[in-house]
């Protein structure tokens, strides 16, 4: 069985012959710890892989990324980056003045000066299942051009301008989703954070009247041309579970642990996979091997029927011990059967 044929068979719950392994990683892994993450990708080679492509230059990117300092990214927002390696905050958001809305324009270079001519070859000569990662993430894209803050307050009061960013964000998304429809990639990905660690951000009723209208376009997109959705989102979005699923969400990377993992098994194993995670918060940072395998294995008893459903993934933060990397996908090659013994 291909990489490919594990991971649409984990999709479509058909039985693969293991759950299909993937690894995200934060930049300081490859920027100061390539021989760890080389090693551990030898033992454990992943299931996944990214195409070959280049978006445009974004006229206002300024510095350098994930990096101590300063940078501003191709929208205009300005990153602060206290610690080497990871992404950082903005602090100075372009479109904290509305005032400043009308002469905004999206970093349409990006897409209009993108090179993908060598997308497809990319995917033939792979055996993996391929997947590519977007700019689409309009509620946090909002957040980053207009500050946290103020966004709360602009979706509470449900001023005009919220829904012309709102529009005007998802018009750039929804040409980047169709860019990518028309490739050989096999799944395409889009994120947002939505969950505190208890709860959504926003309630759900303002979730579904303001964001999934916007989400629901972006799966129609991708299915209308045979392609996988992968959605990412941190925190606790146990409320929206259902809607995801109802879009036609294929795949969910979330943060299991801040939920009922039980619960969630019980109400959504079959609809949706569940692509990860194993906790970032405490267990990969601090805890040790056994404790992580611990973790994984609750996971596995809760999700993992042998019929498919669920991909052996987890992110690696610039300061987890390679030991617990290491120890999630050795325990995830586990037989089921003996995982379901020890219970």
């Amino acid at each position: 069985m291909t990489s490919r044929e594990r991971v649409i068979r984990a999709l479509k719950f058909q039985q693969p012959d293991r759950a299909p392994r993937d690894l995200w990683m934060l930049p300081g892994i490859p920027m100061f710890r390539s021989d760890e993450l080389e090693d551990v990708l030898s033992k454990y080679p992943v299931d996944f892989a990214g195409p070959k492509y280049r978006y445009g230059r974004g006229r206002r990117c300024k510095g350098r990324e994930a990096m101590v300092g300063n940078y501003t990214d191709a929208w205009g927002c300005v990153w602060h980056v206290a610690e080497p390696g990871v992404i950082g905050e903005v602090k100075e958001p372009p479109l904290a003045d509305w005032s400043a809305l009308d002469s905004y324009q999206p970093p349409w270079e990006l897409l209009d000066e993108a090179d993908l001519s060598e997308v497809n070859r990319s995917c033939e000569q792979t055996d993996k299942f391929v997947k590519v990662g977007t700019e689409t993430r309009p509620f946090e894209r909002m957040q980053f051009l207009r500050g946290t803050q103020n966004l709360f307050i602009d979706l509470a009061y449900g001023t005009k301008e919220v829904y012309r960013l709102r529009d005007m964000l998802h018009e750039f998304f929804t040409r980047e989703m169709e860019m990518w429809a028309k490739t050989d990639v096999d799944a395409i990905g889009f994120m947002d954070d939505w969950g505190s660690q208890n709860a959504l951000l926003i309630s759900p009723e303002l979730w579904r009247s303001f964001y999934k209208p916007l989400y629901r376009d972006y799966c129609d997109i991708i299915h209308s041309s045979g392609k996988f959705v992968l959605f990412h989102s941190d925190g606790n979005i146990e409320a929206i579970y259902p809607d995801l699923i109802e879009i036609g969400v294929d795949a969910v990377n979330s943060q299991l642990f801040c939920m009922n993992i039980e619960r969630l098994a019980k109400l959504y194993k079959g609809k949706i996979t569940f692509w990860g995670e194993i906790d970032r918060q405490y267990i990969l940072p601090y805890c040790t091997p056994e404790e992580v395998r611990q973790a994984v294995r609750r996971v596995r008893r809760a999700l993992d029927d042998g019929n498919g459903g669920v991909i052996a993934q987890c992110e690696w933060g610039i300061n987890n011990p390679k030991e617990n990397i290491e120890a999630v996908f050795d325990e995830w090659s586990k037989p089921l059967g003996e995982i379901l013994k020890e219970k």
